[in-house]
């Protein structure tokens, strides 16, 4: 769901699965009582309400939901565009998102190349845009450059990351403890990762189910996390970049 619409003007929305895949016939339920399926493509295009601060999205008959702030079209100017919000790092196998106004509410009006390549565009709005990296990205600085029909901004740097996690193929036994290592690759900084457990029943991370860890930075960058069994069988483990917005870097 963008995390920014304006009132009265299109926009699109996407469904993801836990693997991250698009996902065509879910029904979005919207807190004004609106209702939507998603298309072939798992995105659905809807039109944002006239008289709301805030409207929440959630998949039918499923718990948690998110939330859309509603712009007034003098907060989000249509006739030029701009990138005023952008991630600095991007994980290549995650969706990033930016910010500004200008956008096409239709995701697929927007073209989005990051290092000549065509990225997915999978939620949008006049204010917003989160993109796909393209498959054949390499992990290392590459320009954004954004188009929406004849309009388009100046194009910013993003330095994207391939995340890679190395935690061994055997089941995790009772009170087993096992180290999780994910080790980044594109950058010699430190970054934010995230943890999340997606099988608590057999696994608890240490320290919580969603769990921070700094990476150590240099040519060897990593960051580690711990798992505890609790009975035999295959641990799910979601590692996401953890990555602030802010004035885009040329």
């Amino acid at each position: 769901m963008p995390r920014k619409i304006v009132s009265g003007e299109h926009a699109t929305l996407a469904v993801l699965d836990v693997s991250g895949r698009l996902t065509p016939g879910v029904t979005v339920e919207f807190s004004n009582g609106d209702t939507l399926n998603t298309d072939t493509t798992g995105r659905a295009m809807f039109v944002a309400p006239l008289n709301a601060e805030k409207i929440y999205a959630a998949i039918q008959g499923r718990a948690g939901r998110v939330a859309s702030t509603i712009l007034t079209s003098m907060q989000s100017p249509s006739a030029t565009q701009e990138v005023t919000l952008a991630p600095r790092v991007a994980s290549l196998s995650d969706r990033f998102e930016f910010m500004g106004h200008g956008f096409c509410g239709d995701a697929d009006a927007n073209h989005v190349l990051i290092h000549g390549l065509p990225g997915l565009v999978l939620a949008s709005s006049p204010a917003y845009l989160a993109v796909l990296p393209p498959a054949e990205l390499q992990p290392g600085p590459a320009q954004v450059q954004v188009t929406c029909g004849q309009k388009s901004s100046p194009a910013f740097t993003v330095v994207f990351l391939s995340l890679e996690l190395e935690a061994g193929n055997a089941a995790l036994a009772p009170g087993e403890h096992r180290k999780l290592t994910v080790r980044v690759k594109g950058t010699n900084t430190k970054v934010s990762l995230e943890a999340r457990n997606l099988a608590p029943e057999v696994a608890d991370l240490r320290d919580g189910t969603q769990v921070r860890a700094v990476s150590t930075g240099g040519a060897d960058n990593v960051a580690s996390f711990e798992l505890v069994g609790k009975q035999r069988g295959n641990f799910v483990i979601s590692i996401r970049l953890v990555a602030p917005l802010g004035a885009p870097r040329n």
